[in-house]
């Protein structure tokens, strides 16, 4: 049924929740892991700054990205999922937009996101990638909210 499950993460708490349940459901169906880390350069490229001191910075993002890309996956893998991870670097577009592409281009059957649930003023500055993803997804999507203690 679920064969490749794509899970979007950022370390925040409703991404590790999406993370434990995708491992949940993929120990029980069989299924493999994608986990995505998407990286965007538009707002540290708009805060202005030398170049070099703003590709420092980029690759100071993009480092621990990664780091923590292939920390989630050594934990799903330790689970007994099979896990891959990727990271891609956007300029300009809206996390959704890649996650919804890589969703098509793997194959995911099925996209398990975290979501903040934020609302009015913060959802405009901060965007609805969750939004996004629901609108244009090539494939079922479970959300997965963070818990709030």
């Amino acid at each position: 049924m679920y064969r490749n499950i794509l899970v979007p993460v950022d370390d925040s708490a409703a991404s590790i929740e999406a993370v434990e349940q995708a491992v949940d459901l993929a120990r029980a169906l069989g299924s493999r892991i994608e986990l995505v880390h998407v990286i965007n350069r538009t707002p540290w490229t708009a805060l202005g700054g030398e170049p070099a001191s703003m590709e420092e910075w980029v690759g100071q993002i993009h480092a621990a990205g990664d780091s923590m890309l292939r920390r989630i996956e050594k934990d799903v893998r330790a689970s007994g999922v099979d896990a891959d991870a990727k990271l891609i670097e956007a300029f300009g577009e809206r996390v959704g937009e890649f996650v919804v592409a890589e969703a098509t281009s793997w194959p995911a059957d099925l996209i398990i996101c975290g979501t903040h649930g934020r609302r009015g003023v913060r959802r405009l500055l901060m965007g609805g990638d969750a939004e996004y993803i629901l609108r244009h997804s090539p494939v079922p999507i479970l959300f997965i909210p963070a818990c709030k203690l």
